[in-house]
């Protein structure tokens, strides 16, 4: 769902770059790198870069200020990350907080006219997902070896015809879930957003459903770490 005016496709008119509005009608490689969901996800990257420049900039042994902000929300995040993975899956956590940060603000973006949310559109949101499920079997083949495949297998034999195409669904059925949940209530947002812009102008009507996306975007972005953070710890499990 693209808002009526998107500011970066007006300065790319500007500079004479070719700007369509959908994937569907981009058929050169620049009109592709200048979608929005490309284009606003630089946007967030950039701006993430520079609030870790900014939380890195003076490092203190007693944290104040930004760096008190920043080190409370990380170590929260991943003292909750090790509640769910255990120790073992520490080292996933960078992976967990890039994923909530990206799509937390890029939930957050598509709620300021002329910005777009790149989670509004399910190549991002699918993008992720593949990202998550693919790392997935890397943890469990980096824990458990080839030994991993067992788990496709089923506890007999015999069973393997029956349980192995099960499984494939079941870990198919992860990306479904994970992206189009996501791009789903991101999507709906934008478009009840846009149509109370249209219908009842810039100010009062909106506000309720724009403090709802507030809530919503974060719990959003929080199911999506949580749901990611399962499956890590379903592949680390012993028991796979």
């Amino acid at each position: 769902m693209e808002h009526p005016i998107l500011f970066l496709n007006l300065l790319f008119q500007k500079m004479g770059l070719p700007v369509v509005a959908s994937a569907d009608e981009a058929t050169t490689l620049t009109e592709k790198l200048l979608l929005p969901h490309v284009t606003y996800t630089w946007v967030i990257m950039i701006v993430l870069l520079i609030l870790a420049k900014m939380a890195a900039k003076r490092i203190e042994m007693v944290p104040k200020g930004g760096q008190n902000v920043f080190e409370t929300v990380l170590v929260g995040i991943e003292d909750f990350m090790i509640g769910v993975t255990g120790e073992e899956g520490r080292f996933v956590f960078p992976l967990i907080a890039t994923l909530g940060f990206y799509i937390l603000f890029s939930n957050y973006m598509g709620m300021i006219p002329g910005f777009f949310a790149p989670t509004s559109s399910i190549n991002t949101t699918l993008a992720c997902a593949l990202i998550v499920v693919t790392f997935t079997h890397v943890i469990g083949i980096k824990f458990h070896g080839i030994k991993y495949v067992k788990h496709f297998m089923g506890p007999i034999w015999w069973l393997t015809p029956l349980i192995f195409p099960i499984e494939l669904i079941g870990h198919a059925a992860r990306v479904l879930s994970l992206s189009i949940r996501l791009f789903g209530n991101v999507f709906g947002e934008e478009l009840v957003l846009a149509i109370l812009f249209l219908l009842a102008g810039l100010y009062l009507a909106p506000l309720p459903v724009m403090f709802l996306g507030l809530f919503t975007g974060f719990v959003q972005a929080f199911i999506f770490c949580l749901l990611s953070m399962m499956y890590f710890a379903g592949a680390i499990e012993h028991a796979h």
